[in-house]
């Protein structure tokens, strides 16, 4: 859990002892999913080295970007953006790529709103010159999280205030199944096409199709991009008695799977575009006047 200088805000699920808990000064991660104290977070290193060092834990946002650009610049309507590694926000992985944009940890976030099963935070990216020297498209960038009927539901509001604004973003929820081996852990995958990646995370610009599955994890290990998620797309890891769903509601084309040796955790992400789409190009724009709204959920079955 969060050490007791930073501050969280717990929901409640009216219907059962289901909780949810976020740090909105830690980068609005969502720190815990619990039933009656029983955790289904990801901690990995825990919050403080999320802090410190930008590793991952809970259900980070991932912004402007999810996952990898293939290089420390991108254009801008003709112009180059370049990014600085250790300024602005923006970490690199083991290859020197951008990774995972830039509000890993951010403290700037304003809360809107809460209630017992309600909060709504957001950020005025055109008033902070730190994240528009790496992501020059002013905009008003609201999370609301709700959890209602065993469900933690996250939609997320990118509002052009002069400009259209590349969509490019995602999610990183660190699912995990306490009790079970993750040998043992069953999980179920939608119909979508398969994007490979080379040996440093990147699409290679292959494609496949993949029907929907339903495998045991075993010693399986993921890190598999993907394209053509339908909307509504449920993915889904189950053992025991429990059964975790992510379900892609609204807005998220693409998706991460992510299952490491080293850890028992799995992750469905939820992503706007592909990876390396701000370089590459395959993403939609938010337009001023008409904001983007997307939005997924991970039921607790």
């Amino acid at each position: 859990m969060a050490p007791p200088q930073i501050p969280t805000v717990t929901l409640r699920d009216a219907t059962s002892p289901l909780t949810a808990t976020f740090a909105p000064g830690a980068g609005m991660v969502g720190v815990s999913l619990a039933d009656d104290g029983v955790e289904f977070l990801g901690q990995r290193h825990g919050l403080r080295a999320y802090l410190e060092r930008g590793k991952t834990m809970g259900i980070p946002i991932l912004y402007p970007w999810a996952n990898r650009l293939g290089a420390d610049h991108y254009d801008v309507d003709g112009a180059v953006v370049t990014l600085t590694p250790g300024a602005g926000g923006v970490r690199t992985d083991e290859h020197g790529a951008p990774i995972h944009g830039v509000l890993s940890a951010y403290p700037g976030w304003q809360v809107i709103r809460t209630t017992e099963s309600r909060l709504i935070a957001e950020i005025d990216y055109g008033a902070r010159p730190l994240l528009l020297a790496s992501f020059p498209y002013p905009h008003r960038l609201t999370v609301e999280v709700t959890l209602a009927e065993r469900t933690l539901r996250i939609a997320t509001t990118v509002t052009a205030t002069a400009a259209p604004v590349p969509l490019c973003y995602g999610f990183h929820p660190y699912l995990h199944l306490p009790g079970v081996p993750r040998a043992q852990w069953t999980v179920q995958t939608p119909a979508m096409t398969h994007r490979p990646v080379d040996e440093r995370g990147l699409p290679t610009g292959a494609a496949d199709t993949r029907r929907g599955a339903t495998v045991v994890l075993g010693r399986r290990v993921y890190d598999d991009g993907y394209t053509d998620v339908p909307a509504g797309a449920v993915f889904a890891v189950s053992g025991g008695h429990r059964r975790l769903e992510v379900h892609f509601e609204r807005g998220f084309p693409a998706a991460q799977v992510f299952a490491p040796a080293d850890d028992d955790v799995i992750c469905f992400e939820p992503m706007s575009a592909p990876t390396d789409a701000l370089r590459r190009g395959g993403y939609r724009l938010a337009h001023p006047g008409e904001p983007d709204t997307t939005a997924f959920a991970i039921r607790v079955c």
